[in-house]
């Protein structure tokens, strides 16, 4: 069992998780239960697969995890420029909040890349 505490990418995915709760609280109280709701869950769902990944006892299943945090990474992004073209979050916090996604998602597809080379081994 890995150490996911010790995961520079999920160190990352706690801090995006951090900014977008603080985000959060500039959008419109009518996108409570519809922006603000799907990217706190992207978000939250972010560390939280590499977390459960870690728990798995194959290097397959470890991979499927972190895909999956991936994908909500790529969907926290797409929520994000929807924000920003409906000018509902000021341009540099959007553009900030892009940033780290965009350095986590290169982390992880290099650790998901990583276990792929391992399996073929």
């Amino acid at each position: 069992m890995r150490n996911f505490r010790n995961l520079d990418i999920w160190q990352s995915g706690m801090f995006i998780v951090t900014k977008l709760y603080k985000m959060s609280g500039l959008l419109p109280d009518q996108e409570k239960f519809g922006l603000i709701s799907q990217m706190q869950r992207a978000a939250v769902s972010i560390p939280s697969n590499i977390a459960e990944g870690c728990s798995r006892s194959s290097q397959l299943e470890y991979k499927r995890f972190l895909e999956i945090s991936l994908g909500s990474s790529f969907e926290l992004e797409t929520q994000l420029l929807i924000c920003k073209s409906l000018l509902y979050l000021p341009s540099e916090h959007v553009d900030d909040l892009l940033k780290d996604i965009h350095i986590l998602q290169k982390q992880t597809n290099s650790l998901i890349n990583k276990i792929k080379q391992s399996l073929k081994k």
